[in-house]
């Protein structure tokens, strides 16, 4: 007699394997998708020099950096206010503590002057922007030094507005 349980079970595992082969093919699907649309959601490109927002922003970088020689208050227009840098001695400053820098006028510097500024994009709403800059002050003891910084800001596009949420500069060496 022919054990027909035999067939049953040999059926059996050839819908599993073919469930696998199907869920396989689904999960690769999956993959690819999922690859392609976290791509696409990335792009990024390096500005252009003629890009009017990037000329926008390199202005505005060049006025922040004008801030220290005359007293200009762009930073309460220029920083967003969930804004957090990071000074070169290291320390995290706000927005609030920024405004209030300028504002007390304790330190002035002269010849301030900002550097080559590269914009890079990332999508539609995100900038970071690298660049240099160079300023003399004077210390409280009347002496003059040039301290020059690299820096890296980021911008965020919201409500239509771009601003800067995050700053750091970091001291660099004169050459």
């Amino acid at each position: 007699m022919f054990n027909y349980s035999f067939l049953w079970r040999v059926n059996v595992i050839g819908k599993r394997l073919l469930y696998l082969r199907q869920f396989r093919a689904a999960c690769i699907v999956g993959v690819v998708f999922a690859n392609l649309i976290s791509s696409s959601a990335q792009n990024s490109r390096w500005a252009d020099p003629n890009d009017p927002t990037a000329k926008y922003m390199i202005d505005l970088e060049h006025q922040w950096t004008d801030a220290d020689c005359n007293r200009s208050m762009i930073v309460e227009t220029l920083l967003a206010d969930d804004f957090l840098g990071t000074s070169p001695q290291g320390k995290l400053y706000s927005k609030q503590e920024a405004v209030e820098r300028s504002k007390s006028g304790k330190e002035m510097a002269r010849s301030c002057q900002t550097y080559e500024v590269k914009v890079h994009f990332f999508g539609d709403n995100v900038a970071l922007l690298y660049g240099s800059e160079s300023a003399i002050w004077k210390t409280a003891a009347g002496t003059e030094h040039t301290r020059k910084l690299i820096w890296t800001d980021t911008w965020l596009k919201r409500n239509g507005k771009w601003q800067i949420v995050a700053a750091q500069d970091m001291p660099a060496e004169d050459k």
